[in-house]
């Protein structure tokens, strides 16, 4: 059972830490762990706190709707100091106009800061002087970007403005040269379990450059099976306190845009070194399980190891030899699959969510337009490397936490809080308006109540839909050192440990790991310096979360953009007061149909029912209803699409 997160009551004139969030009409909410809600921060109380900052405030009183209000009172720390954006000159004053609509102030320049670039270009430019929140903060073009709507520009503007640089500082890719070129030496294999002649291999995108997890198997001589579960050992080259280390810190993940990948770490261990490639001895920290073919795990092993992956699988790969069932290693990965299947049946039966949210893919011509776009599938190759590394995971986070002396053994967990009240009420009468009944216990949805509703919609247009809106109800799942479980797993205890060429939480994870396993201690001061890199890895996830959303949503506009007065096939995915919400079916790109675009008559939202009706006809539009719909317009520096609906005239 996941655990209540305790909250506290501040007082007037009680000064708190936190990390800001500006929404779009410029208003700051601070998220502060000990408080159940969020403090809204009036604009003329930011005092130059922008979004993503970690400030100090002070509570002064509450709203109209009892929340509590604040002012900020100190930037502790800055999440960027720059901004993608347009440069505009006015009467002689240059200013950039930011892409990023929570940024409520434009950034002066003076001319001796233009680096070469022109009015009408978009720039990325830093912020190096604000002292008054009164005027707006002065700065200078770090990199000129190229002209608005130009696909490179746009894309790199996404992760430029959320602070990941493409580059890497000299003396990070320094440091990773030397130690790739050093290699794996007799030393590094001191005190390593060795799997090297165990049968292990990768299962991955067809597209993917970096390895992370490879699983080994064998079966034992009781009829059990030997399952490892083997990570790429960052930890053991990305030292901490080095330049490799700040840089990953800093990054804290990789950022997949549609068109790029900008790796947390550089190539030369990402794509080389740190990869579990095939044909390759390799470094490796594994999770090791004795299980049977129903699923019960008997022991586990937790350590360093070396191994030497005999095939790279691609997800397509392993599935037809599954499919066919024969083929290159058909045994391990049929009784692989098999296992999982029956992990996650008992993981669905303990209370997990069963979401599956859909997900797009584009195919670039030379020019990186967009010509098609298609839906990612997904099969059982995708959901068995899933459930291993989820037992990983779990494993982990299970063995340190039964650790005595919870002071002393400090971790990262990555937490997922029960849904707040409001959203869960939301949430069962946007199902109840869909025509499925469901009941609100102790202010939840039973889980077993959403994935029966799920199954029954699972294949259709509508349960895609409704995957979305589950999601967008829960709580964010974040990294912390305090556990209160993972709601959506169903886990009491849950880390990232699976994925640290990519994730930052995870290096830290295997250090603190190998520290509890050379009965080793950590200091309880050092609770509060991982709860700090819990915060900052926390925000960078969302902030690489956000670009590569940005960076999907972009393609999709630029998609449509040529397709203008084209019809497909409609579905309703929101409604709103403004109008319906419509996504192209088979490519998902969404778009807008303004009331006044849905007919003749006069329509009117219906926020109870939650759908749009027509005065005259009664006619209603709904989650999920189809209807075909024509591209009127695209507004690509917006980032909207505008649809029509398609009226059949017989």
């Amino acid at each position: 059972m996941v655990k209540t997160q305790s909250f506290i009551t501040p007082q007037y004139g009680d000064e708190l830490e936190g990390t800001i969030g500006i929404n779009t009409k410029g208003f700051g909410f601070v998220k502060v762990l000990s408080l159940e809600q969020n403090v809204e921060i009036p604009q003329h109380d930011l005092n130059t706190a922008l979004h993503g900052d970690a400030v100090r405030i002070r509570i002064t009183g509450k709203n109209k709707f009892g929340q509590f209000v604040g002012e900020v009172i100190a930037v502790i720390r800055r999440s960027k100091h720059g901004f993608a954006g347009t440069l505009f000159k006015e009467k002689n004053v240059y200013f950039v106009k930011a892409q990023d609509a929570r940024m409520y102030t434009e950034i002066m320049i003076p001319e001796s800061g233009l680096n070469g670039a022109e009015a009408g270009e978009k720039v990325f430019a830093k912020i190096t002087e604000w002292t008054d929140s009164k005027k707006s903060p002065w700065g200078v073009v770090h990199t000129v970007l190229g002209k608005p709507g130009q696909n490179d520009a746009e894309v790199s503007a996404y992760a430029l403005e959320r602070g990941f640089n493409t580059t890497f500082p000299i003396d990070v890719e320094e440091e990773a040269r030397l130690i790739e070129a050093k290699g794996i030496t007799g030393e590094d294999l001191e005190g390593r379990r060795d799997f090297r002649q165990v049968l292990t291999f990768t299962i991955d995108p067809f597209d993917a450059k970096d390895f992370d997890d490879a699983l080994s198997f064998q079966k034992l001589p009781n009829g059990h099976y030997e399952v490892g579960i083997h990570i790429a050992d960052v930890s053991h080259y990305v030292r901490e306190g080095t330049a490799l280390d700040k840089e990953a810190r800093l990054r804290a993940t990789s950022v997949y845009l549609v068109d790029r990948v900008i790796p947390m770490l550089p190539e030369v261990l990402s794509n080389n070194l740190c990869s579990l490639v095939e044909g390759q001895d390799r470094l490796t920290f594994s999770a090791v399980f004795e299980v049977d073919d129903k699923g019960e795990i008997y022991t586990n092993w937790f350590g360093r190891t070396i191994i030497h992956s005999q095939k790279r699988f691609t997800y397509e790969e392993a599935q037809q030899i599954l499919d066919a069932g024969s083929g290159l290693h058909y045994e391990a990965l049929n009784t692989l699959n098999e296992i999982a299947k029956k992990i996650q049946r008992k993981r669905f039966e303990n209370g997990a969510l069963s979401l599956e949210t859909e997900e797009v893919k584009f195919k670039l011509n030379e020019k990186g337009f967009p010509i098609s776009v298609y839906k990612k599938t997904r099969g059982d190759t995708h959901r068995m490397i899933e459930e291993w590394m989820l037992l990983a995971n779990k494993g982990v986070a299970t063995y340190v936490a039964s650790l005595p002396s919870p002071s002393e053994h400090t971790f990262i967990y990555r937490i997922h809080p029960e849904p707040e009240e409001d959203r869960m009420l939301s949430l069962a009468n946007m199902f109840r308006n869909a025509g499925h009944n469901v009941h609100v216990r102790d202010g939840i949805i039973p889980s077993s109540d959403i994935n029966t509703i799920l199954k029954s919609l699972d294949g259709t247009k509508e349960g895609a839909l409704l995957q979305v809106y589950v999601t967008r109800a829960m709580q964010k799942a974040i990294y912390s050192t305090d556990n209160v479980g993972h709601y959506g797993l169903a886990f009491d205890f849950y880390s990232h440990f699976t994925s640290p060429i990519r994730r930052y939480p995870d290096t830290l994870a295997h250090r603190l790991l190998a520290t509890y396993l050379a009965n080793k201690k950590t200091e309880p001061k050092a609770k509060k310096l991982y709860e700090e890199l819990c915060a900052h890895c926390s925000f960078r996830e969302k902030e690489a979360a956000d670009a590569e959303r940005g960076s999907v949503k972009y393609m999709q506009v630029l998609y449509m953009s040529v397709r203008i007065g084209q019809t497909f096939n409609g579905v309703v995915s929101g409604v709103s007061q403004w109008g319906i919400y419509v996504e192209d079916a088979a490519t998902k790109c969404e778009g807008m149909i303004k009331l006044r675009d849905l007919g003749n008559d006069f329509y009117m939202y219906d926020d109870k029912r939650d759908l749009i009706y027509g005065e005259k006809n009664g006619e209603t539009f709904k989650l999920g209803d189809e209807f075909k719909i024509q591209v009127k317009g695209v507004e690509i520096e917006e980032r909207l699409i505008d649809y029509a609906r398609v009226i059949d005239s017989k």
